[in-house]
């Protein structure tokens, strides 16, 4: 699943580390491939990312499988990273020259590396941008999740997107839907949330999950520490979210597969 907006502040990482690592404490191994050269997917799941360590950029290249890029996070073994390093942020030029160079991803990520890792869900956060790191995340996934913040603006740039889904789906990978979106940053005392809630639901209907991503502290403030939200105070309600929005997410994946 890639969670991509190419708008930056829209909560990406956040909702990638904190939905895998609440499916993770329901017993389920997750891998999250952090695309996003920043790395805060990496920071959050506790996870080294220094430049030189084995990371997705000598993935991309065709340096290194992904069984030796994968770290196991501090916070859960249940809870797999490959982090992505500064070195990232060079790849997207070097990337325009090689051969298959919106499917370097896909072709790391067969079969044969997902059942050894013995992975249930792999989570791809993308960087805030539409460049080819991104076009290689909708390559490499089955399904694009997309978190749309509930403020001014949220559909905003939304239809690009959408549209480059599409040519993904047309041109390089046929298989790939837009099945699941998330709104975050609810702020309850705003007429604007509501309305931006409603707005999204009219206009993408199933798609958007029930459970909704408040406005929280305790979520901003847990990268800052290394952790998740579900480790850094469990009990708060940005923590309940997302365990309630992972287990929606689990619930709909088990339906389809019936």
């Amino acid at each position: 699943m890639t969670v991509a907006n190419q708008k930056g502040g829209v909560g990406k990482t956040t909702s990638t580390v904190n939905l895998a690592a609440a499916l993770a404490l329901h017993g389920l191994k997750v891998l999250v491939i952090d695309l996003d050269p920043q790395g805060n997917a990496s920071t959050a799941l506790g996870v080294e990312h220094r430049s030189g360590t084995p990371s997705v950029y000598e993935v991309l290249i065709g340096e290194m499988s992904i069984l030796d890029a994968t770290k196991t996070s501090d916070q859960s073994p249940n809870l797999l990273c490959v982090p992505a390093t500064i070195d990232l942020a060079g790849a997207e030029i070097e990337l325009v020259s090689m051969v298959a160079r919106e499917s370097r991803l896909k072709e790391a990520l067969t079969d044969e590396v997902l059942n050894e890792l013995g992975v249930d869900y792999v989570f791809i956060d993308c960087p805030p941008s539409l460049g080819l790191l991104t076009v290689n995340a909708l390559v490499g996934a089955h399904e694009v999740l997309i978190p749309i913040q509930c403020e001014y603006y949220a559909l905003e740039g939304l239809g690009q997107l959408l549209s480059n889904i599409e040519l993904v789906q047309a041109h390089l990978n046929p298989t790939l839907s837009l099945t699941t979106i998330l709104l975050t940053m609810y702020d309850g005392r705003t007429k604007l949330a509501d309305q931006v809630a409603e707005e999204v639901r009219q206009h993408f209907g199933e798609v958007v999950l029930r459970t909704i991503i408040p406005r929280s502290v305790k979520v901003s403030e847990a990268p800052g520490f290394g952790q998740t939200v579900l480790t850094y105070d469990p009990g708060s309600r940005g923590s309940m979210s997302y365990l309630d929005a992972a287990r929606e997410l689990a619930e709909r994946g088990a339906k389809e597969s019936r």
